[in-house]
């Protein structure tokens, strides 16, 4: 499922949005300020961000210089032709002027997403570790591992969400598409060879059980 962050003061229209797009099947993330932006960009890796200009503390373009390698659409009522160049040419993909259709919103974002997807290296990257999405290959540091099928899912889905704790329930969820054999009781030995693995090239373990919920992947910046 692709993901959008909506980042904008207004909440109305944040709302408005967040409701529109969840109905065309697109994952969701909201920030309220600049400062809230960044924060939340620190965690999360969307598909697509709707940018506002005009918020509190850290302002629209502050954060359009700070965002690489996702595309991002403007939502603002500047309607100046100068000010719209000047943010295209600062990195933004397209540029919508408020009040706007929400038809016409819906279809840019097709494009920009179907744009930057055609583009986009198919690879997931964490501190030191590399995923490749279309050979299944994976590196520390470089080195070549060797995953299993059930590996493979386990660390992609570490790696699509860094620094979250996945319950176990939520994770089977998740990798059942890759590798339907995988359940409840073999998933811990699963997580635990890959563990193994990562440690083994890197000294780090990368991989942390949180007691009585699940997993998530961290850079502790330490050898074990």
């Amino acid at each position: 499922m692709q993901k959008i962050a909506i980042i904008d003061d207004d909440a109305y229209i944040s709302d408005m949005l967040a409701e529109l797009l969840t109905k065309e099947g697109y994952a969701v993330v909201c920030a309220y300020s600049g400062t809230e932006a960044l924060m939340l960009l620190s965690r999360e890796q969307p598909d697509l961000i709707l940018l506002d200009l005009m918020m509190p503390g850290i302002s629209g373009e502050e954060v359009l210089k700070k965002i690489q390698d996702i595309p991002v659409i403007i939502l603002s009522a500047k309607a100046d032709i100068q000010h719209k160049v000047a943010l295209l040419l600062d990195g933004a993909v397209d540029y919508v002027t408020k009040p706007f259709h929400v038809e016409e919103l819906l279809a840019r974002i097709t494009v920009q997403l179907r744009r930057h997807e055609s583009h986009r290296t198919r690879r997931l990257c964490f501190a030191e570790i590399t995923l490749d999405l279309d050979s299944h290959m994976a590196w520390v540091s470089e080195v070549p591992v060797k995953l299993t099928k059930t590996e493979y899912a386990i660390l992609k889905l570490l790696l699509q969400n860094p620094n979250q704790v996945m319950t176990k329930s939520a994770m089977l969820d998740r990798i059942s598409e890759d590798t339907p054999d995988c359940v409840e009781s073999s998933l811990k030995v699963h997580v635990s060879n890959l563990r193994r693995k990562l440690r083994e090239v890197s000294g780090k373990d990368y991989i942390e059980a949180v007691w009585g919920i699940g997993f998530r992947l961290q850079d502790t910046g330490a050898t074990q």
